[in-house]
């Protein structure tokens, strides 16, 4: 799963997956990464922007977090995510994943 939010939203981010058990690999939780993007959109009529203002581009620096579920805990942790979310319109992008790490491989 990817998930673009601010930087000041990672701790609540990283708890919110804890509690769902995302970020769970063999004997270690809480696994996750992130990294800087640089995020664009313009607010349009009607919306209520966490960051920017109607009708005008924003560029604003926040994180890209990347961090893995189980199938069958995928909506249980869109959930969790989307009520910590600060975004009126959160990205968060679901990829399945063929295999994680090195499991299987000899």
């Amino acid at each position: 799963m990817e998930i673009f939010i601010p930087e000041s939203h990672l701790n609540v981010l990283q708890t919110a997956l804890q509690q769902v058990d995302a970020g769970h690999i063999g004997n270690y939780d809480s696994c996750l990464s992130y990294s800087y993007v640089t995020g664009c959109w313009r607010p349009l009529k009607g919306s209520s922007p966490y960051l920017g203002s109607c009708d005008e581009v924003s560029r604003e620096q926040e994180l890209k977090v990347e961090v893995t579920c189980m199938r069958e805990r995928v909506k249980e942790t869109l959930a969790a995510v989307k009520k910590i979310h600060p975004y009126e319109e959160p990205v968060i992008n679901v990829i399945p994943l063929y295999m994680t790490g090195m499991d299987g491989i000899s």
